[in-house]
């Protein structure tokens, strides 16, 4: 028998915004002052704000999108065409896409069981062999897939050892922590997302972050078209339209505000699917390891095949309920099936079996309670 929501059947999506209302104060100031251009005080401010919430001597430069980040982050890091690039393989191709922009090769490189994130083992196996090839890797863009940190000791440490900075992707884990330190702390460069989908949104928008002033205020001038120091438009290198608009970036500021409470949400969620669906044989969850602390912005199960993946999936949407598989990996999509990959068969396993349910931070009981019931009929089938 079909479960009728008594809110009308409404959608419940994946992962939608969740505004506080503070963010309104922030956007009218940038209309009643006529800062509406990719420049302002709430640019200033947010950039300020994300700064104040990482500490660890971070600098932010906030931008368009973290895709926008990424090709940044590559560019400061020397990237040009040519070169190759270690990527984690099981994540967004927004993470993978701007090596491409830069004419360098992406490196996929598998996931370990413990995080669902980049293997050590087969990232050192993968620099070893470029080496040996004679092309030793650019840079190393790993992710914290789900907002759960990967291994950041390991990864680094193996990074340390042929000397590849590590372009952090921290696109979903704004609020993570490893060993208590900020996720977005930990790479030469690292980048946000505030994408309408984000545990926090500026509808579309991202943030490059390091530990350099120098660097900051390169990827600032790389991201308003490179324009030199002169009373007229003049240019001396290729340049971007990066930067984020004051607009936007006011209504960053206010969702800052609630980032701790929109962790806390989605932490919640997972948390309530786990109570109500671990006593079942078909169903696995990836557990925080010691130390790690996710923000769990996309709540995901593993199912026992395929087909209950599949079976779950069009139940849910049968009944409205946005659910998603878990990214297919960079190196199966059709688009870079000539990228060199080093592979273990696990991310195509977590692929086939995993499922992101929803997981908004504005999520209610109700909603919870029929996600689950849905779960619960076809695994009792």
């Amino acid at each position: 028998m079909a479960i009728t929501n008594t809110k009308t059947n409404a959608k419940i999506w994946l992962s939608s915004p969740h505004m506080s209302g503070n963010e309104r104060n922030f956007v009218n100031d940038a209309f009643d002052t006529n800062w509406v251009a990719p420049l302002g005080p709430n640019v200033n401010g947010f950039e300020k704000d994300i700064e104040a919430y990482l500490g660890e001597g971070i600098h932010a430069a906030a931008l368009v999108s973290g895709t926008s980040a990424i090709h940044l982050g590559l560019i400061l890091l020397g990237v040009t065409s040519g070169d190759e690039v270690v990527c984690q393989s099981m994540t967004f191709s927004a993470s993978a896409n701007p090596i491409a922009y830069q004419g360098a090769t992406p490196i996929f490189v598998d996931s370990e069981r413990l995080t669902g994130n980049m293997d050590p083992e087969q990232l050192e196996i993968a620099i070893k062999d470029r080496m040996s090839n004679g092309i030793k890797p650019k840079a190393i863009i790993a992710v914290h897939l789900y907002g759960m940190p990967y291994q950041v000791d390991k990864i680094h440490t193996i990074a340390k050892k042929y000397d590849i900075p590590v372009l952090e992707d921290s696109a979903e884990s704004l609020g993570s922590l490893f060993q208590g330190i900020n996720c977005g702390t930990f790479g030469d460069i690292a980048i946000l997302s505030f994408n309408g989908n984000k545990i926090i949104t500026t509808s579309g928008g991202g943030a490059l972050l390091t530990k350099s002033e120098a660097l900051k205020e390169r990827a600032v001038y790389l991201s308003t078209q490179a324009r030199d120091n002169a009373i007229h438009y003049q240019h001396s290198e290729v340049g971007y339209n990066y930067r984020m608009s004051n607009v936007i970036a006011g209504i960053g500021r206010g969702q800052i505000q609630v980032l701790d409470n929109r962790v806390e949400a989605r932490r919640a969620n997972y948390d309530f699917y786990v109570r109500n669906l671990k006593g079942y044989d078909e169903i696995e969850f990836i557990d925080e390891p010691d130390g790690y602390f996710s923000n769990r912005w996309l709540s995901a199960i593993l199912t026992s095949s395929y087909e209950l993946r599949e079976q779950i999936r069009l139940a849910l949407l049968a009944e409205n309920i946005e659910s998603r598989p878990l990214w297919k990996p960079m190196h199966l999509q059709p688009v870079f099936n000539n990228a060199p990959s080093y592979t273990n068969g696990v991310s195509e396993d977590l692929f086939l079996r995993g499922l992101c349910l929803p997981s908004g931070s504005n999520l209610d009981a109700q909603d919870l309670e029929k996600v689950v019931s849905i779960i619960k009929s076809v695994l009792n089938v």
